[in-house]
């Protein structure tokens, strides 16, 4: 297996920052820290990880970035992160992405969670857009943490921001619990036409039954994005520590493995690795 840049790793601590959605979970309810997260990998040949917000509440979105590049200083393999930002405010959100850019180069790209969001077009709301427009001033990529009803209207906010780097989340959640592959299949594809998009390949177990899924469950959706994005566009995230609501990151990364076993070496490295690096401007 080649080395592994997991681009999409969660660290908190909900007696530090108030983390709504966690609250009385009782997996996630608890601090997950770096030192988890090595020992979570221990023996599997991870060298760089991409940290990711992690919705806390908002008041405390700045607070959360500054102790990640604290973080990073001190372990070099904490190689970026994604932060939060309020792009919905247009351009007076410049004045948060301003104390964003002055937290240093760890700062790689915003998230702006969108699943939650009622209206499944909210993105597309002029103020949303500008703010997300903003973004390719400061060389930073957007994370689209979407749901599968919100595919379409995503694919225009892509469309209409071609100066942006989009990193399309989780696949955009497909009901897999359901079983249901349309309209996500198509609308997938339709997004994958956009060469300012590349996809990760993560919380795809998540989606599932999380006590009773099964491999050949999660491949058609799996094999579905690498065949939609191809080889170069892919990145594997671990979305840890969610990920452990349903499966261990050894089990994990064995069926990312097993899928692109029936790519070329080429995608092995891209995924794994290559295209996270590229994409978040990594050394």
């Amino acid at each position: 297996m080649h080395t592994i840049t997991d681009a999409h790793v969660h660290l908190w601590d909900p007696a530090r920052f108030p983390i709504r959605w966690i609250a009385g979970h009782r997996t996630l309810d608890r601090a997950y820290t770096i030192t988890d997260y090595w020992q979570h990998v221990d023996g599997l040949p991870v060298d760089a990880l991409i940290y990711v917000q992690v919705d806390v509440a908002p008041a405390y979105g700045l607070l959360e970035a500054h102790d990640i590049a604290a973080a990073g200083r001190r372990e070099p393999r904490l190689a970026g992160m994604v932060a939060w930002a309020p792009l919905e405010d247009g351009a007076i959100a410049r004045s948060y992405l301003d104390a964003l850019a002055a937290i240093g180069p760890m700062v790689r790209g915003v998230r702006r969670i969108l699943q939650g969001e009622p209206d499944p077009a909210y993105c597309l709301q002029p103020e949303f857009v500008a703010g997300v427009h903003a973004l390719a001033d400061y060389g930073w990529s957007f994370d689209l943490c979407i749901n599968h009803r919100q595919l379409a209207a995503a694919t225009e906010l892509v469309r209409r921001c071609p100066q942006v780097q989009f990193i399309l989340d989780h696949i955009a959640k497909p009901d897999i619990r359901a079983r249901r592959h349309d309209p996500w299949r198509a609308q997938l594809a339709q997004l994958a036409e956009h060469p300012n998009v590349v996809c990760k390949i993560s919380g795809v177990i998540t989606e599932a039954d999380h006590q009773h899924w099964t491999a050949d469950e999660l491949t058609p959706y799996i094999d579905h994005a690498l065949a939609c994005f191809g080889g170069d566009r892919v990145m594997f995230g671990s979305d840890w520590p969610v990920l452990l609501e349903a499966a261990s990151f050894r089990r994990w990364i064995e069926i990312v493995d097993d899928r692109l076993h029936r790519h070329s070496a080429a995608a092995h490295e891209q995924c794994w690795s290559a295209t996270a690096r590229r994409v978040y401007r990594l050394p």
